[in-house]
């Protein structure tokens, strides 16, 4: 296999594996304000991603870097025309990490209740907007021959874009609802597991939406895996929501990681070569081949992430590992 393409599949590994873990991260800090009906429900929340979240973020970190240090020309124009987008979801991340931690130095309900809601935004907006994101990089954006991005921020949004953030929101709220059914007691089970219906109902719409505007505006369905893929999404999301409702939830919540997995996968695997499509001719979009670094560094890149993956994955595992007993208000009382 050529480094190029082999990079391309760790790049999207990358992103799969970010979209799973810190989609219920961002599930959770949507929920926050909602299902905790006082303080310490809402510490219960919160702690169920506590020993977790800031590792799930590393996640992305690493995609960005192997995106920057693989593909160094689509960082370029990625970052250059994203830079609004990519700017608000940093932001958020800032804001949400500072209310993770600045949230219990003070008893005070307003100090806590404002940083609840910031913590509501800063996982909101990124949710939103990686939908967003992803759907562009199929769909094409406008990149002139010599790989500079041509518009401005509100030519990112359109229906089709639109509609994907909106399936990623709703999904990732769906997501982190069934996560906490699996890591709080009590009434918040049920709560979670109501949301996660309602969720569901949303991100079945928008989802249905989403595939029906990538089959008319994108090339997604021309690559048999791509469109195998995300009707498979569709098949695993339906069984996620009929295992919820049936109160099985461990098994709703594998289903729909695999939902995350597969919608990720289909974009992916339809992107193929592609990177980045030229909206203005399909002779400038970024490929695997004319976006790549040099050979050599993609061998002594290729040489370090066999080194070093292997190492991160096993020590993420036993963190979820250690922490994975369900919070107790007991465990929170003072």
């Amino acid at each position: 296999m050529e480094l190029n393409v082999l990079w391309f599949i760790l790049v999207a590994v990358l992103f799969t594996g970010f979209f799973f873990l810190e989609g219920f991260d961002y599930g959770v800090g949507i929920l926050l304000p909602f299902l905790g009906k006082n303080d310490l429900e809402r510490r219960m929340i919160i702690n169920s991603i506590g020993p977790v979240w800031d590792g799930n973020e590393v996640w992305m970190i690493t995609a960005g870097g192997a995106l920057f240090a693989a593909f160094p020309h689509v960082y370029a124009t990625l970052f250059s025309g994203f830079y609004m987008a990519l700017f608000l979801i940093l932001m958020a991340l800032i804001l949400r990490g500072v209310a993770m931690e600045f949230r219990s130095k003070d008893t005070g309900p307003g100090w806590r209740r404002s940083w609840d809601w910031t913590l509501f935004a800063g996982s909101l907006i990124p949710a939103l907007l990686w939908g967003v994101a992803v759907t562009n990089l199929i769909q094409g954006v406008p990149i002139d021959a010599g790989k500079h991005y041509t518009g401005g921020f509100f030519d990112l949004l359109s229906p089709y874009t639109l509609s994907g953030g909106l399936t990623f929101l709703f999904v990732f709220i769906f997501h982190g609802a069934l996560f906490l059914t699996l890591k709080v007691e009590g009434e918040l089970i049920e709560r979670a597991r109501s949301a996660a219906l309602k969720a569901g109902v949303l991100a079945a719409i928008f989802c249905l939406s989403m595939v029906g505007l990538t089959y008319t505006n994108t090339r997604l369905f021309d690559s048999a895996l791509g469109g195998s893929a995300l009707l498979g999404a569709v098949v695993t999301f339906v069984l996620s929501y009929l295992l919820t409702w049936k109160q099985k939830f461990g098994w709703g919540f594998a289903f729909s990681g695999f939902t995350i997995l597969l919608t990720t996968a289909a974009f992916f695997a339809g992107l193929f070569p592609n990177l980045m499509v030229s909206s203005l001719n399909p002779a400038w979009n970024l490929t695997v081949y004319n976006a790549s670094s040099t050979p050599y560094t993609l061998k002594i890149m290729t040489m370090a992430a066999l080194t070093l993956v292997p190492v991160v994955l096993i020590y993420q595992g036993w963190t979820y590992w250690i922490f994975r007993k369900r919070v107790s208000a007991k465990q929170l009382e003072y």
